[in-house]
């Protein structure tokens, strides 16, 4: 079967879903301001028991990655991604979606094998990526701009 580009070009379009982003953006945005509304109350709760703000922002860390964990697990966070796209990639919520997703999904394939062997199938890439590059600029910064 032999098609031309211009063909195939409109097949692609005909499968392809259109573009909702006069939604999906605000949509993002709000889900995204959100998660970090919520991060700022968790701070300001430590705070509020007495932690200074450098062990409060800490413990915000903690409690994020655990309810971001928690809610991978149940179902939850898939469900919001649904709707809040992009939003619910706000760093700390994000990574800790990305590393408890592959968990939930490969642990049926057993501990070793499944879980162990992908657990970082979506976050190993950020984690290698973003070590080497602060390598190559800690090189530069220490040769060149001390």
């Amino acid at each position: 079967m032999k098609i031309s580009q211009k063909q195939y070009g409109e097949m692609v379009k005909k499968a392809s879903p259109g573009s909702k982003c006069m939604r999906d953006v605000p949509l993002a945005f709000l889900v995204g301001g959100l998660i970090c509304v919520i991060g700022q109350a968790i701070t300001d709760f430590y705070s509020y028991l007495g932690f200074d703000d450098r062990t409060s922002a800490a413990w915000c860390t903690i409690t994020l990655v655990f309810l971001s964990a928690l809610f991978t697990g149940l179902g939850l966070y898939e469900k919001l991604a649904k709707y809040g796209g992009a939003g619910t990639l706000v760093p700390v919520t994000g990574f800790a979606n990305a590393v408890a997703s592959p968990a939930v999904e490969f642990k049926s394939e057993g501990y070793i094998l499944g879980l162990g062997a992908k657990i970082f199938i979506i976050a190993g890439p950020v984690i290698l990526y973003g070590t080497a590059a602060s390598v190559v600029y800690g090189l530069i910064y220490y040769f060149f701009l001390r």
